[in-house]
């Protein structure tokens, strides 16, 4: 063969070998450099989902040890039991909150909440409850293990990828006063103008006397009487307030007006003491919610007629009934006194009481209650009262009992409002 001719061939064949093996080094580079892309984009994507499971679980923790610490704090009202209240209300109200995208319970524990009478005190479980004020609760959800972490890690071979994770939440609240209110359809005339308690004494019993020939400017001094809080003169809203949460937004220096003794609203007053003059005894098919107890004091069976608080806060714990533990109208005259029975049953005679499964059913915190005190025809302050037993006359001398200045530590009652009064019932507030 022509060596010019296959000089060329040859060279062509070598320039062939050449691209070819230029080409598989490029095909391996690429590979490489896709592989090590894949990696980075694997972290990234580890990082924004893994990082954005904890963001998101560490927003659900932080709700729920807020619900934790206001539920715990509207129990700090100074009473021996304060505590202890304070802790059940903070793992219910805490715990009703999930985490984890929903999945699961909070998990927060009685250890988790903790007293102390400064936001920036010394916090502890067995605090002194005469002087504690503000609630923490602290919980740390354990265990999140990473989803493409774990695969970053085992790709990597750095197995600290795959680590679980931890995040915490912590919350403090505390009782401060509202600028309004949700007050019952009464008015307290003080016995005098000096704050916070108006001459009264804590645990008196307040009197007043219900007579359809009264006229409506017989609440005395140191009495209290039916009152309009709408500013009508309407005696169907005395009912709904009754029946329903009170008359709400209220506020210091708002004009109330007096519609005189109205017995027909006694059958609403009734009913948060699970007695219903139309029902068959069950809170679920009406429209007015009983207390959690309906368990009730006169002078027949409380004869010092004062401080029934105590006694009063162990029976709501119980669920006892008016007729105590007796779904049994009948059993609740014996106890005070009363004549409910003549109108509160059926044809079939059967009782229209609410027993204690029902109270603890259906029943909420329906009778420790606020009570505007009214000076000159304007609310003037707040009473934290006990409603102390149901109306069965027109002639009956109905009582409550003073609790406290509702804007005062001891004030018992709970109230929705917005917080930043000087004056008003204690609202739960989160302060940190």
């Amino acid at each position: 063969m022509n060596p010019r001719i296959l000089a060329p061939s040859l060279a062509r064949r070598a320039s062939g070998r050449s691209r070819h093996g230029a080409w598989r080094r490029q095909q391996g580079a690429i590979i490489i450099t896709v592989a090590l892309s894949l990696l980075f984009l694997l972290g990234f994507m580890g990082i924004a989902l893994d990082f954005g499971r904890l963001f998101v679980t560490k927003t659900e923790l932080q709700t729920a040890v807020d619900s934790c610490s206001l539920a715990a704090a509207q129990e700090l009202d100074t009473a021996s039991d304060a505590l202890s209240r304070a802790v059940s209300a903070g793992l219910a109200a805490g715990n009703l909150n999930r985490v984890q995208f929903q999945s699961g319970s909070a998990g927060i524990a009685a250890s988790d909440i903790t007293f102390s009478d400064a936001l920036n005190g010394s916090y502890s479980s067995s605090f002194p409850y005469a002087t504690a004020k503000y609630a923490k609760c602290r919980h740390a959800q354990t265990g999140i293990v990473p989803w493409l972490l774990q695969a970053m890690g085992a790709f990597s071979g750095n197995t600290a990828y795959g680590n679980s994770q931890t995040v915490a939440a912590v919350a403090v609240a505390t009782r401060a006063p509202a600028q309004t209110g949700c007050a019952i359809p009464v008015q307290i005339n003080p016995k005098n103008t000096v704050k916070p308690d108006y001459g009264f004494t804590k645990g008196e019993w307040i009197p007043t006397v219900y007579d359809e020939n009264s006229s409506s400017n017989d609440v005395t001094p140191g009495h209290f009487g039916w009152a309009n809080l709408d500013e009508s003169a309407n005696a169907d809203e005395l009912k709904n307030e009754l029946q329903g949460s009170g008359h709400c937004n209220l506020r210091i220096g708002a004009e109330v007006n007096t519609p005189g003794a109205k017995f027909s609203a006694s059958v609403a007053w009734n009913t948060r003491f699970g007695l219903y003059k139309q029902g068959g005894g069950n809170p679920s098919v009406t429209t007015a919610a009983p207390d959690l107890t309906g368990y009730s004091y006169t002078a027949t069976n409380w004869p010092g007629k004062s401080n029934a608080i105590t006694d009063f806060l162990a029976k709501r714990a119980d669920h006892r009934s008016y007729g105590d533990l007796a779904d049994s109208v009948n059993a609740g005259d014996t106890i005070t006194g009363l004549n409910i029975k003549s109108g509160y049953k059926d044809q079939e005679m059967a009782t229209h009481a609410a027993g204690p499964n029902a109270l603890a059913s259906w029943g909420g915190n329906r009778r420790l209650v606020l009570a505007p005190f009214v000076v000159g025809g304007k609310i003037d302050g707040w009473a934290c009262v006990l409603m102390l037993h149901p109306i069965d006359s027109n002639k009956t001398t109905v009582y409550l009992e003073y609790i406290a200045n509702a804007s005062t530590a001891e004030s018992k009652c709970t109230t929705n409002g917005l917080p930043g009064g000087e004056a008003g019932p204690l609202v739960p507030v989160l302060v940190q």
